[in-house]
């Protein structure tokens, strides 16, 4: 008989792709993953994971294995919704992926209902704006600005949402307002960096921005909010972020706006599953009670 907990060793290695951050997640130490996964690879003669400079990666055999431990994965996760001690509670792990903005200012201050009502579930929220996170399996209920294929899960559109320029009042009366478009060029942006930025919608971005110099770069949008209001120049932020601190000012607010879309992104084995469909219904929520967001 082959051990569930051995497939859940492989799971977390096959998604996290390092011994150690395996291990972490599953709150053992790396000398037991390690001998559970030796253990499974015993118990069904292949190997199922080659080791390099990139980490952990799966052998061909190790591919063909993966949907099935997903479906196990899937299956004692219902089981567990289904054995709630209490009629409506919910219990176990739910993974959201989400990008950084909404994911930092929107998602995780709107959790605290949920987690009043079902104290045993437990949100693991992981928040990037990088395209390989959709790319993989790791994830219970996603929300992405690409809109992926449908072949192996279930898309619909959450929102709208747009992003304009903001800079602190400081650095305004400091340098100035820009009057105009062309007038861009004349101030230092804050940015993502480039190298790390691969979602189209964000990327395509630098069309609306040509005119500026990209000053100061960071990867990940609490980091241009914080550099906006410490004066070190203007930044293409959310309106849900900028518009909600004091602290800045909008820049051009009628000839800078640009729109993009958040999608919801389930996988199809997982659209009944109480714990996400709870998320769902958190996202409907914030979505409807959002004035900065359009559904």
């Amino acid at each position: 008989m082959v051990s569930a907990d051995n497939f859940r060793v492989f799971l977390e290695l096959a998604r996290s792709k390092r011994l150690g951050d395996a291990a972490q997640r599953l709150q053992m130490d790396q000398t037991t993953v390690s001998r559970r996964l030796g253990r499974l690879e015993q118990e069904l003669n292949v190997r199922l994971f080659d080791r390099g400079v990139s980490g952990w990666t799966l052998t061909e055999a190790g591919r063909r294995v993966l949907p099935h431990a997903e479906s196990m994965e899937t299956i004692l996760a219902a089981a567990m919704d289904s054995a709630s001690p209490r009629t409506g509670a919910l219990a176990g792990t739910v993974r959201v992926l989400s990008p950084d903005g909404f994911g930092a200012y929107l998602l995780i201050p709107a959790l605290s209902d949920l987690r009043e009502r079902h104290d045993d579930l437990i949100v693991e929220v992981f928040t990037s704006t990088t395209h390989d996170l959709i790319t993989g399996r790791d994830f219970d209920i996603a929300i992405t600005l690409e809109k992926p294929s449908r072949r192996l899960v279930e898309v619909h559109k959450l929102a709208d949402y747009d992003l304009g320029l903001y800079a602190s009042a400081e650095y305004l009366e400091r340098h100035g307002a820009p009057r105009d478009r062309s007038e861009l060029a004349e101030h230092p942006f804050i940015w993502y960096l480039d190298s790390l930025l691969d979602v189209q919608p964000l990327k395509s971005l630098a069309e609306h921005l040509a005119e500026a110099r990209l000053m100061v770069q960071t990867n990940n949008i609490t980091g241009h909010y914080t550099a906006a209001r410490q004066g070190l120049g203007i930044a293409p932020l959310p309106t849900y972020i900028g518009d909600a601190e004091p602290g800045l000012v909008r820049v051009l607010p009628r000839d800078f706006t640009v729109t993009r879309t958040y999608w919801v992104v389930i996988p199809k084995d997982l659209v009944r599953l109480g714990r996400v469909n709870a998320i769902g219904a958190l996202l409907k929520q914030i979505v409807d009670d959002s004035e900065h967001l359009r559904a």
